[in-house]
């Protein structure tokens, strides 16, 4: 009996008729496919701006973002000369926040290029924007015959084509790319791009996909051959670390609330904070009395406010929180500190760890 693993893709691909297949795929997308705002535009900025937000995020989540994004940034020019300020606050609770710098950046690039580019090439140049992202842009926007490979498309080649090469490899993006560049249907890339796309969000999802309501499954290898849930074969990734901390919600005497802004370069760079420090061999309320009494704080009260967590795509936050009061006289703010009255404090970016922490508190 032959191995599965010894299958190639390029051999499915050989004896497949690709017209029948882009057919298909192609009235099944016109029939099923969302009603996205990006996908009535084929404003370029507009397409690069819903692409970066969906880097990472669900589409349902991306959604709200987009139209005030759009709308408090309708050009690149709007974008390019925003404070960071601004456009952090605009993308508080999406995450993963260096996409927002690296779409300012591309922004001033363009506006320094006079015109949003037109080829693959120039577009996968702007900062931020991967092979995927520059296949996207260039099949919509521009139709050109670009594959546009994301973890969905992985998912669906990988199942149709039989395929057990490791999808975390270079290679690997290499090998579909081109499948899907021999499969695009030339007169509209972008639909047929977008075709495989939804065929991975509805369909033929990590688990569970609905075999029965597929276009394409006549031509599944992994259908035809039990092949369903070996497919894609992708490594297993690092165990992510876990952090304990103490996060304090300190109040001074005054009513204000200390602030703490962090680095201008790594994680979460330039948001706000509250008072946040990793516990050792102690718990995390001695963790936190220590250190504000070794600080200068005259604590009068503290209250739990219970735990809570952060996942990154490396490290776990093991978050411990409590509502502080206390007398400040005889502390000294550090240079990225500041004390902000509770009706500013919607003013600042805050990291959406601390964001959900401080909405359990009616008046923060």
């Amino acid at each position: 009996m032959t191995n599965p693993a010894e299958h190639k893709i390029e051999h499915w691909l050989k004896q497949i008729e690709v017209s029948d297949f882009q057919e298909k795929i192609l009235n099944w997308y016109q029939e099923v496919k969302r009603d996205l705002p990006f996908r009535h535009t084929r404003n370029p900025y507009f397409i690069l701006v819903s692409e970066i937000m969906a880097q990472q995020t669900q589409i349902a989540a991306v959604v709200p973002y987009y139209l005030r994004f759009i709308s408090l940034f309708p050009t690149t020019k709007d974008l390019a000369s925003a404070s960071e300020e601004d456009i952090l606050k605009s993308w508080e609770g999406l995450g993963y926040y260096s996409r927002v710098r690296n779409l300012q950046e591309s922004a001033r690039m363009i506006q320094k290029r006079g015109e949003f580019p037109n080829t693959y090439k120039d577009i996968l140049a702007l900062k931020g924007v991967g092979p995927y992202t520059a296949g996207a842009i260039a099949s919509i926007v521009f139709d050109l015959p670009t594959p546009a490979v994301d973890g969905n498309v992985f998912r669906v080649i990988s199942r149709l084509g039989g395929s057990f090469e490791d999808i975390t490899k270079g290679s690997t993006r290499k090998l579909i790319e081109e499948v899907v560049s021999k499969l695009i249907f030339q007169k509209t890339p972008g639909d047929f791009n977008q075709s495989l796309i939804e065929l991975g969000a509805l369909v033929c999802t990590p688990t569970n996909p609905d075999c029965d309501l597929c276009p394409v499954s006549g031509f599944c290898y992994a259908l035809k051959h039990d092949l369903i849930s070996q497919l894609p074969v992708k490594k297993k990734t690092e165990k992510q670390k876990k952090i304990p901390l103490a996060v304090g919600l300190i109040e001074n005497e005054n009513g204000q609330w200390l602030m703490g802004k962090r680095p201008e370069s790594g994680l979460l760079a330039n948001f706000y904070e509250f008072k946040q420090i990793e516990v050792g061999e102690d718990d995390s309320l001695t963790t936190l009395t220590t250190f504000l009494k070794k600080e200068g704080f005259e604590i009068i009260s503290i209250l739990p406010l219970g735990p809570s967590t952060h996942t990154f795509s490396h490290r776990i936050w093991e978050m411990e929180s409590f509502l502080v009061k206390a007398n400040s006289e005889n502390y000294h703010l550090k240079e990225n500190e500041i004390w902000v009255a509770p009706q500013k404090m919607s003013d600042y970016s805050i990291i959406t760890a601390h964001h959900r922490i401080r909405k359990k508190l009616p008046l923060v």
